[in-house]
């Protein structure tokens, strides 16, 4: 609980020390407690007895014996089981909660409290606890007993309306990016919070919500719809306010051309296409008339690429300084050099002995912190690890004074 008397297991980065009780499960939770983790905080994941977190049986496909689901949300965790609907297993709760930094949990409205693991029973133990609570729609207003998944929440906070093609239908993300934006922002709010506790001394409960978190992220296009009191359209690979940014096909496949400005066009144009005459074009020089004749820029642009490779235009773009890239599968973006300079994939041994078995690769934190990536663990097997590092925070000294 922010006292000199902790140790740590080894773990480097900026918050080696804290403690994170993670009571969380699928995706929101765990990828905030995943981002602690990476950080160098220590993480409990508490699982219930024999299941575990859900998403240990999304699978196939495997890595080392485990849902490839889950490992992508859960390394450098301990797993300790225990059941939350016991007195013994709420009890030992309790204690943990008053040893850690942080709680996270995305339990339905009420479950907590009636657990005797609320907000306001663990801030009777632990003031200085930063409660972190994930759910759909937040804690107050009409939908808060509503369950809530990612998918709902991209089709109600209007994500969707806006993704996919004009003539088709409304299209989720191909990512799960509610849950996603909801665990950038509690990570970034729990951390803030850490630092505000060095001064008041005080936790601080934070009501994180998906639809919330999803809503401020549709940025400019809430903008858009809150500038002109009027639906935003979807644009396909389009964009809603700058013009060409856009998939166009080169000769031997489809790649994204992505012009900012005023200025970048008029390079694309005499520079890297030599058609002149298209930057001279009173209905192209400027964003707002390329906004309103996109219908017969877009073709001309698209016949000019047609003419050669991908290599050769991304050369060319590259050459003037202009953004475009060949669009890949995920697959061909895993295996590109860029991922390869930046050691952006890490793999760890196997532990399961099974002869052909995969073993477990994750994306690291993409900010290098080379203390805490040296740290890595594997994500747990179910019970791996819990049951030491619980002992071990039950043992060390919580006097502040």
């Amino acid at each position: 609980m922010g006292d000199a008397t902790k140790t740590t297991t080894g773990s480097g980065g900026p918050l080696a020390g804290i403690r994170v009780l993670d009571l969380s499960r699928v995706l929101a939770g765990p990828w905030t407690t995943q981002c602690l983790a990476d950080l160098g905080a220590e993480v409990l994941k508490v699982e219930r007895p024999g299941e575990g977190d859900e998403t240990r049986s999304w699978s196939p496909p495997y890595m080392d014996g485990l849902a490839a689901y889950y490992t992508c949300a859960n390394r450098s965790k301990k797993s300790l089981c225990l059941d939350l609907k016991s007195d013994e297993g709420r009890q030992r709760a309790q204690e943990l909660a008053r040893h850690a930094d942080i709680l996270v949990e995305n339990y339905r409205a009420g479950t907590l409290e009636r657990y005797g693991l609320g907000v306001e029973a663990l801030h009777e133990i632990n003031p200085q606890l930063i409660y972190c609570s994930i759910s759909g729609y937040g804690r107050t207003g009409p939908n808060a007993d509503r369950a809530g998944y990612d998918y709902v929440i991209q089709a109600e906070s209007g994500l969707m309306s806006v993704t996919g093609f004009p003539d088709g239908p409304p299209t989720k993300v191909g990512v799960a990016v509610s849950d996603l934006f909801a665990g950038f922002y509690a990570t970034q709010s729990i951390i803030a919070a850490l630092y505000e506790r060095e001064r008041t001394k005080q936790g601080r409960f934070l009501d994180v919500a998906l639809f919330d978190c999803q809503l401020a992220a549709l940025a400019n296009v809430a903008a858009n719809a809150m500038a002109t009191g009027e639906p935003s359209p979807r644009y396909g690979n389009g964009h809603p306010n700058v013009v060409p940014y856009d998939v166009i096909e080169a000769s031997d496949g489809p790649m994204v051309v992505a012009v900012g400005n005023d200025r970048q066009f008029q390079i694309l144009c005499e520079g890297v296409l030599e058609a002149p005459e298209l930057a001279q074009d009173p209905g192209f020089r400027t964003n707002t008339a390329r906004l309103a004749n996109r219908e017969r820029l877009l073709p001309e642009l698209r016949s000019r690429f047609a003419q050669a490779s991908r290599a050769h235009w991304e050369q060319r773009m590259a050459e003037y300084g202009l953004p475009a890239g060949a669009l890949r599968n995920v697959d061909e973006a895993l295996n590109s050099p860029q991922v390869r300079a930046r050691s952006l994939i890490h793999t760890f041994a196997n532990r399961d002995s099974t002869p052909g078995m995969n073993p477990i690769k994750v994306i690291k934190y993409p900010i290098p912190m080379d203390d805490a990536s040296n740290a890595m663990t594997p994500p747990p097997q179910l019970g791996e690890g819990g049951e030491e590092l619980a002992r071990r925070w039950m043992a060390e000294s919580t006097d502040d004074g």
